[in-house]
């Protein structure tokens, strides 16, 4: 053991060669190493990669079934917003008057997505049942933007100028028979008033309608109800 330490000791400058060839000589082995990894997940995806294909089909199918639904329910949203708020409705007119060609399209083409659109989403891995589907969402929201960029772009201009004014005075009142903060009688009076000066101007969509009758008919049902209106009365 003095021996290789006297060894050591007489021949100590070979210490930095030796230090550099055997950090080579590491470094070479952590490279083999690296490369062994990579080649055995190559050899692992060439086996399995029919299987692997597979399952990023699959992935990529859903994909696009959950983007193609959510493409025709953001539309669907979007729809509604004129559909039943009735205000909406009057700003911008075009979007539920049925004579008009850019709104006969998109309600075409929104029953025609309507109508291919399964209860189960599952229905739509049949890939020819999600190629007609798909193409039937981006018709309708086609069309939908078309409709509501000329809607934005006309508003009331179509109308004249007493039209208008009729269109403001109903906007007004259907502010008030929608508001919480009213009397049930001013609700039903501003209604019924609103209603008549949009004769022969404009037909407001049966939702939008149902729904503000649904909600005055609500407060008064409720003032019916409310036991703070019923007179005292002892035995």
């Amino acid at each position: 053991m003095e021996g290789f330490w006297d060894f050591v000791g007489s021949y100590w400058w070979l210490v930095f060669p030796l230090s550099g060839i055997i950090g080579g000589w590491a470094g070479g082995v952590r490279r083999w190493d690296e490369r062994r990894r990579r080649d055995k997940i190559e050899l692992y995806r060439l086996q399995h990669a029919d299987r692997v294909a597979a399952a990023e089909a699959e992935e990529s199918l859903t994909d696009e079934i959950e983007r193609t639904i959510a493409t025709h329910e953001e539309t669907e949203r979007r729809w509604l917003e004129y559909e039943l708020d009735a205000v909406k409705t009057l700003d911008f007119p075009v979007m539920t008057d049925m004579r008009e060609q850019v709104t006969v399209d998109y309600h075409r083409a929104r029953r025609e997505a309507e109508a291919l659109r399964p209860e189960d989403p599952a229905d739509l891995r049949d890939r020819r049942r999600l190629d007609r589907y798909g193409a039937a969402v981006r018709e309708y929201q086609l069309t939908f933007d078309v409709a509501e960029r000329e809607a934005k772009r006309r508003r009331a201009s179509d109308f004249s100028a007493e039209e208008r004014r009729a269109l403001d005075r109903a906007k007004k009142l259907l502010a008030l028979a929608d508001d919480d903060g009213a009397s049930p009688a001013e609700r039903q009076s501003a209604y019924r008033r609103a209603m008549k000066e949009l004769e022969g101007i404009v037909v407001l969509p049966d939702a939008a309608t149902a729904a503000i009758e649904q909600r005055i008919a609500g407060e008064l049902g409720a003032t019916a109800h409310d036991p703070s209106d019923r007179d005292d009365t002892t035995p």
